[in-house]
């Protein structure tokens, strides 16, 4: 994970500690007790917090709920290609950005086909609306013959798709191993195009 991705973590696990804090400081009266914070002994253990907060943006021990289309529902709060930085994650040492689990699925997945001496690079990944547009524009919809989807739509724009570069020892290693990290060709057109399937991962999703 490169510098942006960490300091993006970091915020996020900050924002996660304050709205912890501010929960646990709500008093509870029990009778014939004394009055203490909602988190236990005086709700001041910052490690407990530290450890909530971490769990909860990690990914070890979180899980998250899907829509009926399988969009996670923390991403649909904020529409297609209007996810923010901090709902984002750098995959691995580039320049790329993807939906936090999907970012670590990518970069393991790059780092292990690296050890079988196979190259795997990204051309594209998170895509604002802005870009979902003009990309229509110049390649054309779906619908119409063209090679982007419609503008809102677009798996990328919910930072859950990469168009990887690969040569064809590296799309034979893909299509062979993806699946193990969630990935799988969802466009028939594009070999190169690769959405993230987080129901396909376990312990990822809530049942």
């Amino acid at each position: 994970m490169g510098i942006e991705g960490v300091n993006s973590r970091i915020a996020d696990i900050q924002s996660r500690i304050i709205a912890l804090q501010t929960q646990k400081a709500a008093p509870t009266t029990t009778p014939g007790r004394q009055t203490t914070a909602a988190g236990g002994a005086g709700g001041n253990d910052f490690a407990s917090y530290l450890s909530q907060a971490v769990g909860q943006t990690t990914g070890s021990g979180r899980t998250y709920q899907l829509n009926a289309k399988g969009i996670p529902t923390e991403l649909t709060a904020y529409g297609n290609g209007k996810i923010p930085a901090n709902a984002l994650q750098q995959v691995g040492d580039t320049r790329h950005k993807l939906w936090a689990p999907a970012a670590e699925k990518l970069t393991q997945m790059i780092a292990d086909a690296r050890k079988d001496g196979v190259k795997i690079g990204i051309t594209d990944s998170y895509r604002p609306y802005a870009e979902q547009v003009d990309l229509a524009k110049r390649k054309g919809l779906y619908s119409q013959g063209g090679l982007a989807a419609k503008p809102g739509t677009s798996e990328h724009g919910w930072g859950m798709a990469t168009d990887l570069d690969m040569d064809s020892k590296a799309l034979a290693w893909v299509r062979q191993n993806a699946d193990k990290y969630g990935f799988y060709n969802t466009a028939a057109r594009e070999s190169w195009h690769w959405g993230f399937k987080p129901e396909k991962v376990p312990g990822l999703v809530t049942s």
